[in-house]
């Protein structure tokens, strides 16, 4: 393990990491330009990196973090905390419907009892003559007969109160007065239902139970004997029944909790009990595995809240690699015991991010974006519950449309951002960001690389062909960045122009040219042409010369594309960009074949200055992206690319890449003002390439339509009600109508109700237009398993 890049120098614009020895591991091609002069280099950090400064009340709680509850829920549900509510029938039932129904069953209760007390049906005893003894019955009922008759008698009483209970919902009625109460004041609700119940049991003597306890558990003897002893024995049974009957509402009411702990509790997520397995606080993985002294070690600093949740998922995700095999069990050992919390750290040294704009829950890698609104159209299930987005879900990449007014950016954006950086210190993913200057997507110290295009204080540069090797690769990855929005060219003819220069170039100076020197052989002609083939050697390079020839057999044909690529070429051959995007080992590059690493990378883009060069850098950065992830060798990380603004990015070879990515542990997060600023052909194939899509509110009608076909029908059940005026046939019944039409001004008629099951679009235009407001979203998602979540109306967190 050694270091890990901990002692390595951080590069001189504030973020973390980039320093010569952690360029190793960011892939550069181009080692010339590492020592570049001029260039800062601070102190190292320390052995050990501090936590970030936070308020007091703002230190997390690891040991409470890691017992909470996680549920298993469906996509997009936010898991931390989260219990799924009882979905019966009771529930959805009002509760003045609830407490209608139990007194309507409690006092048919009582009149059925009240029947049966005065033997008023002549059979009702004959089932209990049958199976005793006849002599019991003649004459005088003596004290056999009694007790059996007590104990028919609490028989049918028990199963009338289960019949009532059944009948009036009790059960449902009991949680929703008393269970679903917050304490103390589920614990008062529970005493007060208990000695209701003890009181009607005893005090009324209505019920035949206590006689029941009485004659089977008291001898006569004692009844008939001593006074006091008869007392004392009657009142012990007497205890003993009522705490039998409290016993129940005393577990139900949680009395234990609430006198254990009198003072008032913060409301939270609920803590892992002793019954629900080991204490995660305690690390039992490791112990499981024979590693106690390590566990011991990181349970010593869990407990001395010297660890964060970055430092726990981190650690969980190197023992994961050792389970894995990819990593070795003693390196690891002997990490934690050196380093304690610090271990297995990320190469820059951070051990968590400057600031946090959204919560985060990092043993789960989600991020709550929200919470589901009460609307009708959201199940019960996940009406008030969070809406959260996670590695699963942005494996399928996702598509949020709506303007800046919408608070895109600090709403979705920055969370999505904040939560791939976290998990990133934690070794679990790298990030790629592309914004314009100025956006708020967090300081830049939360980032390891920050290339500023433009920017002569940028330190970075952007490499031309991303760490390609191949001429042809690298040729397809300009293809796609200069004529990728142009719908009358054909990417493919312009990646063979670019591949018979660049790679002939490659063979002459041993390195590709840079975009001058590649407008110069796309502008120049055949006398550019010619100088290229003084430089390579007729017996060495004869492929590169054929490639020189063929490209001056289609100079000024109808298919030749060099002008057109050219002029693209010319919005990046600016003064603007002078020492940018550098072949010549001038600038210090950086390569997106840096993704088989935890890196975090921001690339700031001159949108305001230089549009039309923002959105070829956009296609250029999506394109390498892609390439970079299919040629890594080890894909256990999952790698995002965020776009804050896709406009002009999305074409059809881009489309056809995004639906690559999720077989690819790999996403993308797209970012579009309007469908508009995506070409109309494409509308229906962005669409169906992503499998997570967002609204928000300013769209068109028109987006809302392609939004809503992309999301479909349902069958729901509609209920059409029609009102039918009555016509009377007798006299007296027309005499009537007539008097109530006089009284109230309307005929008299009757509703005709029709139930039928119909198919609607889950959202329509207008009402994704219209009818989302201001600071919500409609939001669906879909993991790369398959599993789906419809479209539902989130209300954003800030």
């Amino acid at each position: 393990m050694g270091t890990e890049g901990t002692h390595d120098a951080q590069r001189g614009q504030g973020a973390r990491g980039a320093g010569d020895t952690a360029s190793q591991w960011l892939g550069r091609p181009h080692e010339k330009g590492a020592g570049a002069p001029g260039v800062p280099r601070p102190t190292p950090p320390p052995p050990v990196p501090p936590l970030p400064p936070r308020p007091p009340a703002a230190v997390l709680d690891v040991r409470q973090w890691l017992r909470a509850h996680r549920a298993d829920a469906e996509p997009g549900l936010w898991r931390y905390g989260y219990r799924p509510p009882a979905l019966t029938g009771a529930d959805l039932v009002p509760t003045r419907a609830l407490v209608v129904g139990a007194l309507i069953s409690l006092a048919c209760g009582i009149f059925a009892w009240s029947v049966w007390s005065t033997d008023y049906i002549a059979v009702q005893r004959l089932p209990l003559r049958l199976f005793t003894p006849s002599e019991w019955w003649r004459g005088e009922p003596e004290q056999p007969a009694r007790t059996a008759s007590a104990v028919y008698n609490s028989l049918f009483a028990a199963l009338l109160i289960y019949f009532c209970g059944r009948l009036g919902n009790w059960p449902a009625l009991y949680r929703r007065l008393v269970m679903e109460r917050p304490q103390p004041g589920r614990a008062l609700a529970a005493a007060v239902a208990g000695l209701l119940v003890v009181w009607i049991v005893l005090a009324t003597q209505q019920l035949p139970f206590l006689y029941t306890f009485l004659h089977l558990l008291v001898p006569a003897s004692l009844v008939r004997g001593d006074p006091q002893t008869a007392a004392a024995t009657q009142w012990t049974v007497y205890l003993l029944l009522a705490s039998a009957l409290l016993w129940p509402f005393a577990r139900t009411g949680g009395w234990l909790r609430v006198l254990r702990r009198p003072a008032p509790v913060v409301a939270g997520p609920p803590e892992a009990g002793p019954g629900t397995g080991e204490d995660p606080a305690r690390w039992p993985r490791l112990r499981a595995a024979g590693q106690s002294a390590a566990a011991d070690r990181l349970t010593a600093e869990v407990e001395g809240l010297r660890m964060n949740d970055v430092d726990c998922a981190r650690i969980a995700h190197a023992w994961s690699r050792v389970e894995a095999g990819a990593r070795s069990p003693g390196e690891f050992v002997d990490g934690v015991l050196r380093r304690g919390a610090a271990a297995c750290l990320h190469p820059s040294g951070a051990r968590d991010i400057a600031a946090r704009a959204a919560t985060h829950d990092l043993l789960t890698s989600q991020v709550r974006v929200g919470r589901y609104t009460d609307h009708p159209r959201t199940p019960v299930a996940r009406r008030g519950a969070g809406a959260a987005l996670d590695p699963s879900v942005l494996g399928t990449s996702l598509l949020a449309v709506g303007p800046h007014g919408s608070d895109r950016t600090r709403r979705l954006v920055r969370p999505v951002v904040e939560s791939l950086s976290l998990q990133a210190l934690a070794g679990q993913a790298a990030v790629v960001v592309v914004c314009a200057a100025g956006a708020e997507l967090g300081p830049e110290d939360s980032y390891d690389v920050v290339v500023k295009i433009g920017d002569p204080d940028s330190v970075y540069d952007l490499d031309l062909y991303g760490g390609a090797t191949d001429p042809d690769e690298a040729a397809a990855l300009l293809s796609e960045a200069f004529t990728g929005d142009l719908a009358d060219v054909d990417s493919r003819r312009a990646a063979i122009t670019l591949g018979q220069l660049i790679g002939p170039f490659g063979a002459a100076h041993g390195r590709y040219p840079s975009l001058p020197e590649l407008r110069e052989l796309l502008d120049g002609g055949r006398p550019a042409l010619d100088r290229l083939r003084e430089r390579l050697d007729p017996d060495e390079h004869r492929s590169s010369l054929r490639e020189v020839d063929a490209r001056e057999r289609q100079l000024g044909s109808p298919a030749d594309l060099s002008g057109v690529l050219a002029d693209r070429i010319a919005f990046l051959d600016r003064p603007a960009f002078d020492g940018f995007l550098d072949t010549r080992g001038r600038s210090r590059p950086f390569s997106l074949r840096a993704l088989e690493h935890p890196v975090r990378v921001r690339i700031t883009l001159p949108e305001r200055n230089h549009p039309e060069a923002s959105r070829i850098l956009t296609r250029l950065v999506l394109a390498q992206f892609v390439s970079s992830v299919s040629a890594r060798q080890d894909a256990s990380l999952f790698a995002a690319l965020v776009l804050d603004d896709a406009s002009g990015t999305v074409t059809a070879d881009s489309l056809r890449a995004v639906q690559r990515l999720r077989q690819l542990n790999a996403g993308a997060v797209l970012a579009v003002r309007s469908l508009d600023e995506v070409g109309q052909h494409l509308h229906a194939a962005l669409l169906g390439a992503v499998g997570c899509l967002m609204t928000f509110p300013g769209i068109t009608t028109w987006e809302g339509k392609r939004f809503a076909e992309a999301w479909g029908k349902e069958w729901v059940e509609t209920r059409e009600v029609a009102q039918h005026t009555v016509y009377a046939d007798q006299p007296f019944t027309r005499a009537v109508h007539a008097l109530r039409k006089l009284v109230t001004g309307k005929a008299v008629t009757r509703d005709a109700v029709t139930v039928r099951q119909v198919e609607r679009e889950r959202w329509s235009g207008s009402e994704l237009a219209y009818a989302v407001p201001a600071g919500h979203a409609v939001l669906s998602v879909t993991t790369v398993a398959g599993r789906h979540g419809p479209p539902l109306l989130v209300e954003l967190d800030g």
